[in-house]
C-alpha cells in the first residue's frame, strides 16, 4: 500500500493522538490547542452491547420557565449546557442547577424527575449526548408509568 493511501485509511483523530503523544507540535501550537479545547466530562459507562452502539446528539432548548415532563431515557446520556442554566433531578440525586459549560449524566432507565430552566426570563440550551445499543424511543414518560399501575 503506498504511503498517501495509508494515509487515507487512518482516521485524522487517531494521527493527531500520536502525533500529540509524540511531541511533535511545537510549543505555541501546543498553547493554543490547550485553550481551543478542554475536557468537560469524564463518565464510566455502563455496559453496552458494542455491536450494536449507535450515538445520537439531541440539542434541546428550554424558553424561559419551560420544564419537561418526568421522564426516563433507554439509553445513557452525557449532558452538556450550552446557554443558560438548567435544573436537574435525576433518580436519587438531589436537584442541581447547572450552568452553561457544565454537564451531567444520567443512567440508563434513571428517573429524571426534573429537568427544566432554572431561569423565569433566559433561555437555556444545553446538548443531550445519547449512547445506545437498541433501536426505540430516546425517551419514555414517566407520568404514563404511574396511570399504567394498579
Amino acid at each position: 500500500m503506498n504511503s498517501l493511501l495509508w494515509f487515507r485509511a487512518v482516521p485524522l483523530a487517531f494521527l493527531a493522538v500520536l502525533a500529540l503523544g509524540f511531541g511533535k507540535w511545537p510549543p505555541h501550537f501546543a498553547a493554543q490547542k490547550s485553550e481551543r479545547a478542554r475536557v468537560v466530562a469524564t463518565q464510566p459507562w455502563p455496559a453496552v452491547h458494542g455491536d450494536q452502539l449507535k450515538v445520537v446528539l439531541v440539542a434541546v432548548h428550554y424558553g424561559p420557565g419551560e420544564a419537561s415532563a418526568p421522564h426516563r431515557h433507554a439509553c445513557g446520556v452525557l449532558g452538556y449546557v450550552t446557554k443558560g442554566a438548567v435544573c436537574m433531578k435525576i433518580a436519587d440525586q438531589p436537584e442541581t442547577v447547572y450552568n452553561a459549560g457544565e454537564s451531567f449524566f444520567e443512567a440508563p432507565n434513571q428517573l429524571h424527575g426534573v429537568s427544566a430552566n432554572a431561569s423565569a426570563s433566559e433561555p437555556a440550551d444545553f446538548l443531550a449526548y445519547f449512547v445506545c445499543d437498541t433501536d426505540g424511543p430516546l425517551s419514555s414518560d414517566a407520568t404514563e408509568e404511574k396511570r399504567q399501575q394498579p
